[in-house]
């Protein structure tokens, strides 16, 4: 056998072993077998418009051959990874974006000599152009706007501020103040979304919420654990984005090949939608033609001027990581999905749904590109809880009329299926010809901004001949809280030392400490268990929980 011939037996065995371990098949729960359509965030990718042409003189493997190289961002010379889109003031769009030359030796492995560039196109799908010199170093780029409309480029371990998408871009870094809690996973790939009041959001690696007042101000870790579902995973890649009145993020099970989809109120408290939010084989155009990308990762959301997400963009590799070597046939681009928008829908009922409301109106409001009065079929639409309407189940319309250019829906509320913990209604159907429609609304008697009390570790100290506790709480939520009655539980079993007072109420991120004599000692020489939990306060989860010892 020749040197030629045992060269390719053996790449051939290096990428079989390499594919193995990149990914292991994830048992899916049972009921997900009874979603419908619109159940799950995977419905929502659409079939990607057609641009340019098809050419197989390009790399990759033959899964993704031949293919439309002018979706997205693609070349010979680069391989590109991560990176969103953001509309600048000219009207173009703005692609931020990762990349490094394919032809080094180290392949994909040289992801770590990465530098930030800019393309730019007229059209959200592509081809995009990178346009001047590169921004910077740094990997894994995730570009947001500020409050004063600045810009910001986070990339892992530093970020660019720029007052213009054109530059000058300044590296700085962000800084972080866990408060003495365990930072789930470390800070890297991180993502950002502005609240309503300005301030912004950030999810890290392992789950964990941050909130920075500015954007560039400390961001301080609010969470005591992490947001992700609780099935065995090794999740990366959360995205996370606001329409309106609600949160939402995907992350991604990089072994498992699937990611998940969540929804919140305030970004802190999260609650997990069943089905797939995506999986390989999402890449499919508009003529029939599919592209079978063997990696998902990186996912971005471009938003419209409301905020409601119309497309996804990844990072897509035709092999293994390591099975991508330079000056090869392999190698990543960045591509992109268009998604079934969410339609504005609003509830008529005044007064807060419950199960035995008899009815309940919806306004389905029409559009530039939709006229709900001749494009939905009615008798398709559900309504309530996405507990049940994902599965099929929720209100039935009964009757319908039009309002003006707007649809006026009544639905029979029977099996509506909300409760206290449901902050929105959504609604699935179809259109005449059987294209998705999908909506959320807000619901009466939620209230959708709240405060949010978040304490720090407890501190014991002597204070004389007495032991003292000190502990500081602070309001992250976007409104003054109200008075609140606290309790810290100390110990364990028949030891545990409970004590309990009253915080004042605080202005959004306006702090105070709270001092507590003991006169029960507490031993010094190990830690032990501390909970603050708020007693007559809608916050369900503990504002504290860790090990204290004496100072």
């Amino acid at each position: 056998m020749n040197k030629q011939i045992l060269s390719i037996a053996f790449f051939s065995l290096f990428f079989s072993i390499a594919c193995v371990a990149q990914d292991i098949e994830r048992e899916r729960p049972k009921d997900w077998e009874s979603l419908v359509k619109g159940g799950a965030f995977i419905d929502r990718f659409e079939p990607i418009p057609v641009l340019g042409e098809l050419r197989s003189d390009v790399w990759g493997w033959k899964a993704v051959l031949p293919r439309y190289v002018d979706n997205g961002i693609e070349d010979s010379d680069w391989s590109y990874w991560g990176g969103n889109i953001i509309v600048g003031s000219d009207s173009l769009y703005h692609l931020i974006v990762c990349r490094w030359p394919e032809k080094n030796e180290k392949g994909h492995m040289y992801w770590s000599n990465s530098e930030v560039v800019q393309a730019v196109s007229k059209n959200r799908f592509g081809p995009y152009t990178v346009e001047g010199e590169a921004i910077g170093k740094g990997h894994n780029p995730e570009v947001f706007q500020l409050k004063d409309g600045r810009y910001v480029i986070y990339v892992i371990g530093a970020c660019y501020i720029s007052d213009s998408l054109n530059g000058p871009w300044e590296k700085q870094h962000f800084e972080f103040d866990p408060r003495d809690r365990k930072i789930i996973e470390g800070l890297s790939n991180l993502t950002f979304t502005k609240r309503e009041d300005g301030s912004v959001l950030m999810i890290c690696r392992g789950g964990g919420v941050w909130i920075s007042q500015t954007g560039i101000s400390p961001y301080y870790q609010v969470s005591n654990k992490s947001a992700y579902p609780a099935f065995d995973g090794r999740y990366e890649d959360p995205v996370v984005w606001r329409t309106g009145f609600q949160y939402h993020m995907i992350v991604n099970d990089w072994y498992g090949r699937i990611a998940y989809y969540l929804r919140s109120k305030d970004g802190i408290n999260w609650k997990l939608e069943p089905g797939e939010a995506y999986e390989p084989g999402i890449a499919n155009y508009t003529d029939g033609t599919k592209e079978e990308w063997y990696k998902y990762e990186r996912l971005k959301i471009l938003q419209d001027e409301w905020g409601r997400a119309i497309q996804a963009n990844f990072a897509v590799i035709d092999t293994s990581k390591w099975g991508d070597l330079g000056n090869d046939r392999h190698s990543s681009k960045n591509i992109s999905i268009p998604l079934v928008k969410e339609r504005f829908i609003s509830v008529l009922n005044k007064k807060k749904i419950e199960s035995k409301t008899e009815t309940i109106g919806l306004k389905i409001s029409a559009e530039n590109d939709f006229d709900p009065l001749t494009e939905i079929n009615v008798e398709s639409l559900r309504f309530g809880a996405s507990e049940e309407v994902n599965f099929g189940g929720g209100c039935k319309a009964l009757s319908s009329s039009a309002d003006g250019k707007d649809l006026i829906v009544n639905f029979d509320g029977n099996g509506n299926g909300f409760t206290d913990v449901d902050f929105a209604g959504k609604l699935v159907g179809e259109t005449n010809q059987g294209k998705l429609i999908i909506g959320y609304s807000k619901l009466p008697g939620v209230e959708y901004l709240e405060s949010f009390l978040s304490a720090r570790k407890p501190v014991l100290s002597m204070a004389g001949d007495q032991m003292e506790l000190k502990f500081e709480v602070q309001n992250f939520g976007q409104v003054e809280s109200a008075v609140s009655e606290w309790e810290i539980a100390v110990g364990t079993g028949s030891d545990t030392i409970v004590l309990n007072g009253k915080i004042g109420s605080l202005k959004p991120y306006e702090k105070t400490e709270i001092v507590k004599k003991i006169s029960k000692s507490i031993q010094k020489e190990k830690e032990i268990p501390a909970t603050i939990t708020l007693k007559n306060n809608r916050q369900k989860l503990p504002i504290f929980e860790g090990k204290i010892n004496l100072d």
